[in-house]
């Protein structure tokens, strides 16, 4: 399929889509009727022109995903929502209804836009009552992949989300024959608010693969008895599992590809020697996916809406809010599938690249299920060399000179990466005339029943794949690899930083930045116009990926002017990085976890710009 350019507008019919076994297969065979200018409800499929006026309802829809009936929140009778198709340079309107008995919120994630159209009930926004209407109105300053999503009662958990696809004003780098959409999610029957009460209660209930002493008896014979043990005891000490890589797994989700579980085979067609555009969007509420498709590269050519130079890769892993786009060339006249296993190795989603409906291609075997180590504990010492380090730390005082390790000044890391800074803390800067000076936490918060652990020797991460991808025989992409294809537009260097950890009690399951959660956390200040740098050290086990809304994060990953931006960055466990941000759109902002029971449970800050 041919992206078209024409900028028409459009406007969605109401239409009624259940996903599950066959439905699939129905709607390829009605394509030209279940699409409408500037949106598709066919999954997968990019609508063939763009629209500027959309009117979007929220209700309920049935859906059956596990083998019974579901009442869903959907938006036009769609699980996932439909792909919406812009143009950059166009003004959208989109009227959005909520016919639903609760309030209701359509987040655009990753546009830039007012504040009080980024549809965060609470800060610039008070939310779409039941039986009432809002209508989101904003300038299209940007192009790429992006979605939405409710940001209203954890209804993203239960099927309100979609795809976004805004087109350039400029030619596109890169030709391609056709262009699909692969929207990852996560899904269970069993509600959203009940998981989170599961969690507080138990953090590990969904954690049915813990050590044993059969693999105890495995790991002596690889690592040696007496490390083995030291390790065991580390983990046993600290009331935690090394096996608990997602909070919530396979033992409850069932992985979707555009609203499709595996046996329903969501397929994407093509003809031998054609070029394909694989947007790929993880839309899921908690699970982080690594993609590959057996036999052919992958060349990504864009993150989070942003062109990148091209990175051909066998494997990547997108965490939860990230969009990464690919292109693909199938040369045989033959199937292969799209394989998206979760981190924690406990499911997969997949799909089929096909010259014809009905192929199918073998599924790969998944792979070893990682296990955390001291490394993401920010505990070990050996990690400072580890091989994807890179062997450098970057100096909070420049984006351009990497710091090499072996000219660290003495003392521990974590004093060398809090700075000198004897600025106040930033709870304590509330009033206006605070926002000129730094903003850094001279220390890291303490160890209290909110702050499990303290990451006593972070390490730079960015050349590393993450936990069960190291040295898998393919060439899994790292954050390292993405250089921007042109430079920022914002050279100045940053006046100040904001160091944050990232901190949470498993046992508990409280989550927070520097030791507290939202309800006891003042708002991050910054000034109209102004550069910061943001420094997040994870003093947690698990990876979190950190969205601010409505501006852009240039993370400093080695290529200076040439940063990425994102809107989504990935803190891996045991690990510092940093990246900056020029406020340059006043309002209230939010700042948070993006695995929703985290920012649920506490992940959340705002940010002020004024």
């Amino acid at each position: 399929m041919f992206s078209s350019r024409s900028p028409k507008k459009g406007h969605l019919s109401r239409r009624r889509f259940v996903t599950g076994t066959g439905a699939w297969a129905t709607l390829l065979a009605t394509l030209p009727q279940q699409q409408a200018q500037g949106a598709s409800l066919t999954p997968g499929y990019v609508p063939p022109e763009n629209g500027s006026d959309f009117d979007l309802t929220v209700g309920h829809t049935t859906v059956n995903i596990t083998g019974k009936p579901f009442q869903a929140p959907s938006l036009n009778g769609s699980v996932p929502g439909p792909v919406l198709r812009w143009r950059e340079g166009d003004t959208v309107t989109l009227n959005v209804h909520n016919t639903l008995s609760e309030p209701t919120s359509i987040h655009w994630h990753g546009i830039r836009c007012p504040a009080d159209m980024d549809g965060v009930p609470g800060l610039s926004f008070s939310g779409i009552a039941p039986g009432s209407s809002f209508t989101y109105r904003f300038p299209v300053k940007q192009s790429g992949t992006y979605w939405y999503h409710s940001h209203s009662g954890m209804q993203e958990a239960k099927g309100l989300y979609g795809a976004l696809i805004i087109d350039p004003i400029q030619p596109e780098p890169h030709g391609y024959d056709r262009d699909y959409v692969i929207l990852l999610s996560d899904w269970t029957d069993m509600a959203p608010h009940a998981i989170a009460s599961t969690l507080k209660f138990q953090s590990d209930a969904f954690n049915f693969r813990q050590r044993t002493a059969v693999s105890f008896f495995k790991d002596a014979k690889k690592q040696g008895v007496i490390p083995t043990l030291k390790d065991r005891l580390q983990w046993a000490g600290m009331n935690m599992s090394a096996t608990d890589i997602s909070d919530v797994s396979g033992t409850v989700y069932t992985y979707l590809m555009n609203g499709c579980p595996p046996h329903t085979n969501w397929t994407g067609l093509f003809r031998p020697g054609e070029k394909v555009r694989l947007r790929f969007i993880n839309a899921s509420t908690m699970t982080f996916y690594d993609i590959r498709i057996p036999g052919l590269k992958l060349t990504v050519i864009q993150a989070d809406g942003n062109d990148v130079e091209p990175v051909p890769v066998d494997e990547f892993r997108i965490g939860v809010a990230e969009t990464y786009d690919c292109l693909v060339e199938p040369q045989e006249d033959r199937a292969y599938t799209i394989f998206a296993q979760s981190e924690d190795r406990t499911g997969y989603a997949r799909g089929t690249l096909a010259p014809r409906l009905g192929m199918t291609a073998d599924l790969p075997p998944m792979d070893p299920r990682p296990v955390r180590t001291m490394r993401d504990m920010g505990m070990d010492m050996g990690s400072m060399h580890h091989p994807h380090d890179g062997m450098t730390m970057e100096s909070p005082a420049s984006d351009t000179k990497p710091l090499p390790m072996h000219q660290m000044p003495d003392g521990s890391m974590m004093t060398m990466e809090m700075g000198s800074s004897t600025a106040p803390n930033q709870t304590d800067m509330t009033d206006a005339s605070s926002l000129m000076l730094p903003h850094a936490s001279p220390n890291p918060p303490p160890r209290n029943v909110e702050n499990q652990n303290v990451a006593a020797m972070p390490v730079n991460r960015l050349a590393d794949p993450g936990d069960g991808l190291e040295n898998n025989g393919r060439r899994v992409l790292t954050y390292a690899d993405l250089r921007a294809t042109r430079p920022g537009t914002d050279p100045r260097p940053p006046s100040r930083e904001i160091v944050l950890h990232l901190t949470g009690n498993m046992e508990r399951y409280i989550w927070g930045f520097d030791g507290k959660k939202f309800s006891e956390a003042d708002p991050i200040p910054l000034r109209l116009g102004e550069r910061v740098r943001f420094i997040l050290i994870n003093d947690t086990m698990m990876e979190h990926p950190i969205h601010l809304h409505g501006l852009w994060s240039e993370l400093e990953n080695g290529h200076g002017a040439y940063a990425p931006y994102k809107h989504t960055i990935i803190s891996q466990p045991g690990s510092r990085l940093s990246y900056l941000v020029t406020a340059d759109t006043p309002g209230l902002w939010a700042y948070h976890c993006h695995l929703l029971y985290h920012m649920e449970l506490g992940m959340f800050r705002t940010v002020v710009v004024s």
